[in-house]
C-alpha cells in the first residue's frame, strides 16, 4: 500500500473550540477512508502545521494519488469546522522520499 502524508497549515481557532480539537477533527475525518498511521504537530516559521502519515488501497498510481488529494481536501473541511486553515500538502513517499502529488 502507498504511504501518503498530508500537512496542512492552522493560522487560528474558531471560538469555542479547543486546539485539541484540531487534530482529533483531521484524524476522524481521514480514518473514514483511510488507515492514519501517525500524526504529528510541528510549528514551521512560527506558524502551527499538522501532519498526518496514511495509506492508500493500492490500484494504478495516478488513482492513487488522486485519492490521497481527495482525501486531504475532505480532512481540511473538517478541520475547516474548528480552525482556520492555510497552505495545504500532499506527498507521497516514493523510494524512501517525499514528493509533492
Amino acid at each position: 500500500m502507498p504511504s501518503f502524508q498530508t500537512k496542512l497549515k492552522i493560522t487560528g481557532l474558531k471560538p469555542g473550540n479547543a486546539p485539541e480539537s484540531v487534530m482529533a477533527a483531521a484524524v476522524e475525518a481521514l480514518e473514514t477512508r483511510h488507515h492514519v498511521e501517525a500524526n504529528q504537530l510541528d510549528i514551521v516559521g512560527g506558524v502551527p502545521q499538522i501532519s498526518l502519515r496514511f495509506t492508500v488501497n493500492d490500484r494504478d498510481y495516478s488513482g492513487e494519488n488522486d485519492e490521497a488529494r481527495t482525501s486531504a481536501a475532505m480532512m481540511r473541511d473538517a478541520v475547516e469546522r474548528v480552525a482556520v486553515t492555510g497552505s495545504l500538502y500532499v506527498l507521497r513517499r516514493n523510494r524512501g522520499r517525499w514528493a509533492p502529488v
